[in-house]
């Protein structure tokens, strides 16, 4: 399998250090190992995505091993659901490339696959792809997979947003959608800072147009957390943005910083062709 280009939706062939189309549209191959194939009429600002001091932090937070429970159990759910025939998964907002390469490394263990990282935000790929490589990563659109109708075994998704449509294009058949999403009292404590009234998070009952969800789970736990691990972790989230200078500063002072995850973990399977899904 290869990927597709953005612009004509033509199948993409890597020659020297460029990916090129029938109709000669050309995507550079960095020196780091990724290829950026998000045009720029299909930007919506000039650098999407995370910033680089939002992608240091969610590396340093994830490498201290506070969200491997959640990694661990994913890994597990992709190799005890996918047959030994599958050969390609993608995993998109994959981000820093934390959950993309164990789950490559696993299931390259029994099965001759591919594993894709794609993300909207260039510095992350980067970061990505110089530091793993047994994924190979993309800089892309969620809403524009860079892939074939049907070619994909799996698409894993950790929060990032995918429209259902493009997901049953780009799925085979049978294949499967991972998804996590917050959980009622997912990072309670890290809200409780910046929110007078803490707010619980809403229970979405989420269900994908052309998918039927085979399983759900919940997992949660508390984290011990440093001053400093907690900054990280407040660094890599949405809440960042509403925080005030002083309360980071206290939150970094801190010696200790209990709070709680709650992931919740949806696993759907794509109806065969002739349940089609709405346009």
């Amino acid at each position: 399998m290869t990927y597709q280009c953005p612009l004509c939706f033509q199948p993409l062939e890597l020659t020297g250090q460029q990916w090129r189309c029938p109709q000669n549209h050309q995507f550079d191959h960095a020196k780091e190992g990724y290829v950026n194939l998000m045009p720029v009429q299909h930007k919506r600002s000039k650098q999407p995505g995370d910033s680089t001091e939002m992608m240091m932090s969610r590396r340093a937070f994830l490498d201290a091993g506070h969200y491997q429970p959640l990694r661990d159990r994913l890994v597990t759910l992709l190799d005890e659901v996918l047959p030994q025939s599958a050969t390609a998964l993608l995993d998109i907002g994959c981000g820093e490339g934390y959950y993309t390469t164990a789950i490559a490394e696993r299931l390259a263990l029994t099965r001759a696959m591919k594993v894709y990282g794609l993300d909207v935000a260039k510095v992350a790929i980067r970061y990505a792809a110089k530091r793993y490589h047994s994924a190979a990563f993309c800089v892309a659109s969620s809403h524009r997979l860079p892939f074939a109708e049907a070619s994909l075994d799996a698409v894993v998704r950790i929060y990032a947003p995918c429209k259902a449509q493009e997901l049953y294009r780009a799925v085979k058949p049978g294949g499967v959608v991972l998804t996590v999403a917050p959980g009622p009292r997912h990072l309670y404590q890290l809200k409780g800072l910046i929110y007078q009234d803490v707010q619980l998070h809403a229970e979405l009952d989420e269900q994908l147009e052309g998918f039927e969800r085979i399983a759900t789970e919940s997992l949660a736990y508390v984290m011990q957390l440093t001053g400093p691990e907690a900054f990280d972790l407040l660094q890599m989230t949405p809440f960042a943005w509403r925080t005030t200078e002083e309360v980071m500063a206290n939150l970094k002072a801190e010696t200790a910083f209990g709070c709680e995850t709650d992931f919740v973990i949806r696993l759907h399977q794509r109806k065969p062709d002739d349940e089609s899904i709405n346009s």
